[in-house]
């Protein structure tokens, strides 16, 4: 499986970043998109708020869907998190910008999607967790209807699995829940203009993330097996296959994951957010590899 190469760069330049990757890339559409996001990003944030930009294809109107449409027209906006005081309080920061405006208010994932589609805003900011659909699930819901919608995640978390799924997904900016106003306007009018918006600190853990090599689906099964302490024969009789084949598996989940066993692999897993906590089972004794 290609892959990107361990020789990836992150240097800060003014609170920006730029990455350089190595000879060996990763092939896929995801990788290659999440790839070019990182090497344009510095050239993104140079840009003036009021730059030209080109316009993008309204799916819907069978023409070009204006970036910004002039200075005196409000970008309008989405805001969708399932905690009403951060909800509130993006909404009144939002407001409270001349040039922006939210037109609509989601509480979880699928009112997010429903509410996009009916109302098409310029851009919408989407709470990574949220009940009823996750972020990761509306983003991917509303670019299979708008692959050319303009989204922005809201977490607290900062997992390079939640980020790199997120991107993957078809995000254009990812925002901390902690990060200071004007970094969340900057964002807005960044994504506004068709620019991508990664943080230098998300942007350090997608590179560690998109180095590390993609664990199969069903790799992905026995890995959360393991988590919760299942030996390799119990693994195989869930998944009806061979405890030897387990083994196999095993042996390379501990080689892309790059631990030295079970236990650690677990953790890294977590961290990952390969596997949630609630899903480790505790105090368990791993049987080896």
């Amino acid at each position: 499986m290609p892959t990107i190469g361990s020789n990836v760069d992150f240097r800060s330049r003014g609170g920006r970043h730029t990455a350089v990757f190595g000879v060996r890339t990763d092939t896929s559409p995801a990788g290659k998109r999440i790839r070019q996001m990182l090497q344009k990003q510095e050239h993104s944030r140079a840009l003036p708020r009021g730059g030209n930009s080109q316009p993008r294809p309204d799916p819907e109107r069978g023409g070009e869907r204006s970036l910004q449409p002039d200075a005196r027209t409000p970008t309008t906006l989405l805001v969708a998190d399932d905690h009403p005081v951060v909800l509130e309080g993006l909404v009144a920061l939002i407001n409270r910008q001349s040039d922006m405006q939210v037109v609509s208010q989601a509480r979880n994932g699928r009112e997010a999607v429903e509410l996009f589609l009916a109302q098409r805003p310029d851009v919408a900011l989407l709470d990574l967790r949220m009940p009823v659909m996750d972020g990761v699930e509306a983003i991917r819901a509303i670019c299979e209807k708008d692959p050319a919608a303009r989204l922005i995640v809201v977490t607290i978390y900062q997992s390079e699995e939640d980020i790199y799924r997120a991107l993957r997904a078809g995000a254009q900016g990812i925002l901390l829940k902690d990060a200071p106003a004007e970094e969340i306007v900057e964002c807005i009018h960044a994504v506004a203009h068709g620019r991508t918006w990664i943080p230098p600190e998300v942007g350090a853990k997608l590179a560690k993330r998109v180095t590390v090599r993609e664990l199969t689906p069903r790799e992905t099964e026995v890995m959360h097996a393991v988590a919760k302490g299942k030996s390799n024969k119990e693994i195989g009789v869930a998944l009806d296959i061979s405890e030897a084949t387990v083994k196999v598996h095993v042996t390379h989940i501990l080689e892309k994951l790059q631990a030295s066993g079970r236990t650690e692999a677990i953790g890294l897993a977590v961290n990952r957010g390969l596997v949630r906590m609630d899903a480790v089972c505790c105090g368990m004794t791993l049987s080896p590899v």
